[in-house]
């Protein structure tokens, strides 16, 4: 292995708690299953970058019949921010830890735009990465074989020389299915484990 391949949120940044979630269901005035269904049917454009907030917002209002007003757009967009804007602290120290070893570093997160330039002005440790594929600039979101693809070229290696590092099984099935190796993150301790297996075997 010659590098590793993070993804974002579930690894370095946190999921959306409860209590972001109760915000953003509060502001769009629906709540439960039906509103999450057309928040996540839909997001897949906003990631790739195909559409921005506020097409999306509109396209999730439609879907719900509910059309929301351009100020609830806005205050859904800064909602939808604040809720994926929390890092890992943990994981943080052990990617400086690692860059400052000489490991080289890839990240690939689905992200839409706006959340891409929030975390580009806020959070220095993403210079640590040697390679950023953000889906909204690549045009390609995990699981597809493109994002993944579109990694190994920038990085200039084979993907069985990549480890990429991911929450969900199924985009870490996804990054096997191109070559590459896998682990599903489930805490730093099991991770760095699993790096110094890589490393030294």
């Amino acid at each position: 292995m010659k590098a590793v391949l993070f993804d974002m949120f579930g690894v370095l940044a946190r999921v959306q708690s409860a209590e972001s979630q109760v915000v953003i269901e509060r502001t769009a005035g629906v709540s439960g299953k039906r509103f999450w269904d057309a928040y996540w049917s839909l997001r897949a454009p906003y990631d790739r970058g195909d559409v921005l907030g506020p097409a999306y917002w509109k396209n999730v209002g439609e879907r719900l019949g509910t059309p929301f007003t351009g100020r609830q757009v806005d205050e859904l967009i800064a909602a939808d921010l604040a809720s994926w804007s929390e890092v890992d602290q943990e994981s943080v120290n052990f990617l400086v830890e690692l860059a400052g070893r000489g490991v080289r570093l890839g990240l690939l997160s689905n992200i839409p735009e706006e959340l891409a330039v929030h975390y580009e002005a806020t959070q220095e440790w993403l210079g640590h990465f040697g390679v950023v594929g953000l889906s909204c600039r690549i045009g390609s979101a995990k699981p597809e074989a493109a994002a993944y693809e579109w990694c190994g070229r920038e990085l200039g290696l084979p993907a069985e020389e990549i480890l990429f590092v991911d929450d969900r099984p199924d985009n870490v099935l996804a990054a096997r299915e191109v070559g590459m190796r896998g682990h599903v993150f489930t805490d730093v301790g099991t991770l760095a484990a699993v790096l110094e297996e890589e490393y030294t075997g």
